[in-house]
């Protein structure tokens, strides 16, 4: 017989506690939503109740599966595929209020919800409310992999780098504990920091892989100039962010579709891509091998690609020509046997950890 007790704190299951949580999700692309969708749908599994705070993609990835409150969030400003900083600062210096109303709606919110603990997914705000209110704090993210661990970069990325990791204890500082993700597994530096594989979607663990006779192209903005590089290149393409459709030559334009990408991600023979942490986790995964074009000055990018060519599963140019993509192309068998022993893992590790810390957080 399953016994049920309502209480201030939240609520009891068998003897079990189960916990008001806030969880932040920063709203800036599809990763973090993506993986907090894994996360909360476990959570909620468990008994727990889960109110979700984001923004932008966060909100909209995100509103329909779980409770959202819109909240004020930190944005990079991007000009020509580079990451500006002085802009990145301008913009966000000017709506310092909208974050402090933000704040203070969130402040209130804790209070009405009777929340115990706060997961952040690299969302600020949450974190500061959380220190505010003197509540545990756990962070859940992949960021904290370039600052929690030992790990090496090249020499001449060293003020992206900086700067990245200024950002990112700025973003989740003084954590309980930092849950952080990692397609390669460095030495763990600072204390309370556990290190886990990628949060996979179901999708893609669920997914049979094929070596399809094309190469999957993904942009976040309309490349013109790839475009017209792949034309010259000999090969089949798949390519979608350009805002067109239609085939042109060797290369298939598509419009954006969730459903579609993830068919053509499963089935394509290699990637040509950007190098956010999502597609290239998700890609090692299907044994994709990957050529990583990263967003300049964006160090988390440079950071992804600099290891994805370093374990050998593909290889990383901060700008293509012909040579470069055909050397990529003829060195696909070699990445693919590589990517044969890559060690893919569920999210189980991460996930019991995760109930682990919860208990002990909330048992008082």
């Amino acid at each position: 017989m399953r016994i049920l007790l309502e209480e201030h704190a939240g609520k009891i299951y068998s003897g079990k506690v189960m916990a008001n949580i806030l969880y932040g999700v920063n709203g800036e692309g599809s990763g973090h939503s993506t993986r907090a969708k894994e996360v909360i749908s476990h959570l909620q599994a468990k008994g727990h109740r889960v109110r979700v705070a984001s923004f932008d993609r966060g909100l909209r990835n995100l509103c329909d599966d779980f409770e959202v409150t819109e909240i004020y969030g930190l944005r990079f400003a991007y000009v020509n595929n580079q990451v500006r900083y002085r802009k990145t600062m301008a913009r966000n210096l000017a709506t310092v209020r909208q974050a402090a109303k933000s704040i203070k709606h969130l402040s209130a919110l804790v209070d009405d919800w009777k929340i115990q603990l706060v997961i952040t997914d690299f969302e600020p705000l949450t974190c500061q409310v959380g220190h505010h209110k003197r509540l545990p704090i756990i962070s859940i993210d992949n960021q904290h992999s370039m600052t929690n661990t030992d790990v090496t970069y090249p020499k001449q990325y060293r003020r992206d780098a900086a700067v990245a990791k200024l950002v990112t204890r700025a973003m989740v500082p003084r954590a309980d504990a930092y849950l952080a993700t990692s397609f390669f597994m460095p030495k763990v530096k600072k204390a309370g920091t556990f290190l886990f594989p990628p949060i996979l979607r179901q999708e893609i663990l669920k997914a049979r892989p094929m070596v399809g006779d094309y190469v999957l192209i993904y942009v976040t903005s309309p490349a013109p100039a790839l475009a017209k590089l792949l034309s010259g290149v000999r090969g089949r393409f798949v390519a979608y962010g350009f805002g067109r459709e239609g085939s042109e030559g060797n290369v298939v334009f598509k419009a954006p579709s969730l459903n579609g990408f993830l068919k053509d991600l499963t089935s394509c023979k290699a990637i040509i891509a950007n190098a956010g942490f999502s597609l290239v986790t998700e890609a090692l995964h299907l044994a994709k091998p990957y050529l990583a074009i990263p967003v300049k000055h964006q160090f988390e990018q440079i950071f992804n690609a600099y290891w994805l060519d370093k374990m050998s599963y593909g290889a990383y140019w901060e700008d293509l020509n012909k040579e470069r993509v055909e050397s990529f192309l003829y060195n696909v068998p070699q990445y693919q046997e590589k990517l044969a022993a890559y060690p893919r893992h569920g999210n189980d590790a991460l996930l019991k950890k995760l109930d682990s810390l919860i208990a002990e957080y909330t048992s008082a």
